[in-house]
């Protein structure tokens, strides 16, 4: 290898490592939705977590989009943040599937839209309840064993 071709293999290989240390520096991109890569709180959204919050909320009390919103984020102390582009999707997506049936607080005007929790919906929550429960459970002990360890 000539002295040129090293220089040059040397100064490929710093950029690599610059290259690499930014990478390490900058914020992972989202994939698939907010909250999917986040390790604990994607795979949960993917299992059937937001619409269980929202069946579960909506079971409680009726309830519209952004109380929804709200209700999820203080219940998770914000490590699980739901927007609007993903919130009314899923009600209309729920209602279709007559999980849950939504009126309007005022039908002249289409102010807000609240909703309830069907039969069925009922039923869907407490079957999203039995299925999710096991994965909670793992979370919460591992995140304590985690605590523990680290005298966190």
């Amino acid at each position: 290898m000539t002295r040129a071709s090293r220089r040059a293999a040397e100064a490929a290989a710093r950029t690599g490592i610059e290259a690499a240390r930014a990478a390490v520096d900058e914020p992972a991109p989202a994939r698939g939705g907010a909250g999917t890569a986040d390790p604990l709180i994607g795979d949960l959204r993917r299992a059937g977590l937001l619409p269980l919050l929202v069946l579960h909320f909506a079971s409680a009390a009726p309830a519209y989009g952004n109380q929804l919103i709200e209700r999820i984020a203080e219940l998770t102390g914000g490590a699980l943040n739901v927007n609007p582009n993903t919130m009314y999707p899923l009600l209309r997506s729920l209602e279709a599937q007559g999980l849950v049936a939504g009126e309007w607080e005022h039908p002249e005007r289409r102010s807000r839209r609240f909703y309830r929790v069907t039969e069925a919906g009922e039923a869907e929550r407490r079957r999203l309840v039995s299925e999710l429960g096991p994965r909670l459970d793992r979370i919460v002990t591992s995140i304590e064993a985690m605590r523990e360890e680290l005298g966190a």
